[in-house]
C-alpha cells in the first residue's frame, strides 16, 4: 500500500480535488457520452464541503479524496477518487473500510452512486453494498450497518 495517510480536507484543496476528479472519471464519462471538461470540475466545486471530506496523501502529495455527507437516514459516500496509478493497491479499500467501520459503530446506513460500468462498483460490492436502483448513467447502492445486518 505504500506510505499514505488521510487528513481532513480544507477549502484550499478544492482545485486539486476537482482536477483529480476530471482525471479519474474521464474514461467512464466519455464511455457514457457525458464528459464535459468544465462540468466535471464544476460539479466537484459545487458539492465540495471540507467539513465532510478527507484528502488521501501518498508521500505527502494529494492522491485522492472521499466525502461522507450526512443526509436524513443515511450518510452519502461521495467524491471518492484515487489517482489512477494507485488504484488496485489497497489504499481505496483501506480508506473505505475505515469509513464503513465508523458508520457501523454509529449504526448508520451508507448510500452512494457509481457510474454504470465503473470498476469501482466491484470495490463497493466487496464491502457489502447492494444495488438499490439504477438508470442509464448511475447505479445507486446502499449498505446497512454491519451490526444491523447481523441482528436480523
Amino acid at each position: 500500500m505504500g506510505d499514505w495517510e488521510i487528513r481532513p480536507a480544507s477549502a484550499a484543496d478544492v482545485e486539486a480535488v476537482a482536477e483529480l476528479r476530471a482525471v479519474v472519471l474521464r474514461a467512464d464519462l466519455e464511455r457514457l457520452g457525458r464528459y464535459d471538461d468544465q462540468r466535471v470540475r464544476q460539479r466537484l466545486r459545487d458539492g465540495f464541503v471540507p467539513a465532510h471530506t478527507w484528502v488521501i496523501e501518498v508521500g505527502g502529495v494529494l492522491a485522492g479524496c472521499v466525502s461522507l455527507r450526512p443526509a436524513g437516514d443515511a450518510h452519502w459516500l461521495e467524491h471518492f477518487y484515487l489517482a489512477p496509478d494507485l488504484q488496485g493497491g489497497g489504499i481505496g479499500a483501506a480508506v473505505l473500510r475505515g469509513l464503513l467501520e465508523q458508520c457501523d459503530r454509529e449504526g448508520t446506513l451508507v448510500r452512494l452512486n457509481v457510474l454504470q460500468g465503473s470498476p469501482a462498483r466491484r470495490l463497493y460490492e466487496r464491502h457489502g453494498f447492494t444495488v438499490e436502483n439504477e438508470d442509464p448513467v448511475d447505479v445507486f447502492m446502499v449498505r446497512e450497518p454491519a451490526l444491523a445486518a447481523r441482528h436480523r
